[in-house]
């Protein structure tokens, strides 16, 4: 059966006011259901990453009630909830999309649900993309990962309906084998990191082009050496937001901005920088003095004093010659990518060819990586869990056995030189 594509249900959060009457797109969906879920989505307002995730996945069920099995929130039963995501894991092509555009649109001052928008949405990976090849929808599968924050966050979604008496039992936690939908796997996953030649290689081609063109790129080399040496996340390098609703509407207001007054020296003259990341919690980074040195150069650039003075409230990045402090951790990655992309045709000239083609695949995160793994060889993995941000040791941990290359080789030759040495060849 064909299911024609549904349209979007709950705006971004500017748009998505408390006392608005359920919308005429909503279809034949019960309006008692479309209120509790906005109000629902509403209450995560204060992070618009959060609220984004939790609208994709509660906006998903609401579209399956309404277009595939007629229900009302009340009446989800655990074995709706097994249907659902079942629908999930392959849904149909025509609910699948390429790429990712905007739910609504201003039409005439009126917002208006974007009729080419899809619930679904096909990954691409870079080197395809590059390489200007289409993904097939037949081929659309939900990760392990993506399957286990579906389940939570409906988990979430009608604890919170539970709470509001509108039902009286969460389905979710009926279902008695999640693991069926959630595949465990014992192999080992390496970290994806730059290789040793990757990351000199980028970084001097960064240097390149802060030297050719300071005025654009004396920035992008701040931002890799803060990426790498202080593990930050991308989020942390932009002002965050969070939404105040009063007297029935909502205004956005900055909850963070990174400022040169975030690095700060301590009592023994150590330098450290204040940011504040995953959960909304603080932490203090130390500073090398590799990134000090990296500090003093960005800040000479900016024509600022060597080092940050107490409470200096001058942005840390800003948008282009202006003022305004970076808001969009996709404006970051657009200014890394092009690092990554010169970095890729220098790599091809040095005859690395295999090293420009992995680099292809890597995220701005691959930085935090890369840091990380090459700091827990050196230093305490105490220290280093502290600057990362890491809730447990853990997590940490994985970067242990990172070097899975390193291992390989050391592991390569080791039964021939045992041989060598039983035979008295020791050369």
């Amino acid at each position: 059966m064909k299911y024609p594509p549904p349209l979007p249900l709950f705006d971004n959060i500017a748009h998505l006011v408390a006392n608005e009457d359920i919308p005429p797109y909503a279809g034949e969906l019960h309006s008692e259901d479309y209120e509790h879920a906005r109000a629902f989505l509403l209450a995560y307002r204060g992070s618009e990453d959060t609220f984004n995730a939790y609208r994709r996945e509660v906006e998903r069920l609401l579209q399956w009630t309404q277009h595939i099995t007629p229900l009302q929130l009340k009446e989800i039963q655990r074995q709706h909830i097994e249907l659902f995501i079942d629908f999930c894991l392959k849904p149909p092509l025509t609910w699948t999309g390429m790429n990712h555009v905007p739910r609504f649109q201003d039409k005439g001052g009126v917002r208006t649900p974007n009729i080419k928008w899809r619930p679904f949405i096909l990954p691409v990976s870079k080197r395809d993309f590059r390489e200007g090849k289409p993904p097939e929808k037949k081929s659309y599968k939900m990760s392990s990962t993506s399957v286990k924050h579906l389940l939570t966050i409906l988990s979430t979604f009608f604890n919170y309906l539970v709470d509001e008496d509108y039902i009286l039992s969460n389905p979710v936690k009926k279902i008695r084998q999640k693991k069926r939908y959630i595949q465990s796997e014992q192999k080992i996953t390496p970290i994806r990191r730059l290789t040793a030649m990757q990351w000199k290689t980028l970084h001097q081609t960064a240097e390149e082009m802060a030297k050719e063109q300071p005025e654009i790129h004396e920035r992008t080399l701040f931002i890799i050496n803060a990426l790498y040496y202080m593990y930050l996340r991308i989020s942390e390098l932009v002002a965050g937001h969070q939404w105040i609703y009063e007297r029935g509407e909502l205004s956005k207001e900055f909850r963070w901005i990174p400022t040169m007054g975030d690095f700060y020296k301590d009592g023994d003259g150590n330098w450290w920088f204040k940011t504040v990341g995953k959960g909304n919690k603080a932490r203090s980074i130390a500073v090398s003095n590799t990134m000090l040195k990296a500090l003093k150069r960005y800040r000479k650039f900016l024509k600022l004093s060597d080092l940050p003075t107490p409470r200096e409230q001058v942005p840390l990045l800003t948008k282009g010659k202006g003022k305004e402090p970076i808001q969009s951790v996709r404006t970051i990655r657009k200014i890394v990518q092009i690092c990554i992309d010169r970095t890729i045709k220098n790599l091809i000239d040095l005859n690395q060819a295999e090293e420009a083609d992995s680099l292809m695949a890597s995220t701005v995160h691959w930085f935090r990586h890369t840091g990380i793994s090459d700091d827990i060889k050196e230093r305490p993995r105490e220290h280093v869990r502290d600057d990362a941000g890491h809730y447990s040791s853990a997590t940490t941990d994985k970067y242990i056995n990172v070097e899975l290359r390193e291992r390989h080789e050391s592991a390569k030759h080791k039964h021939e030189r045992k041989n060598d040495k039983k035979r008295g060849n020791y050369s």
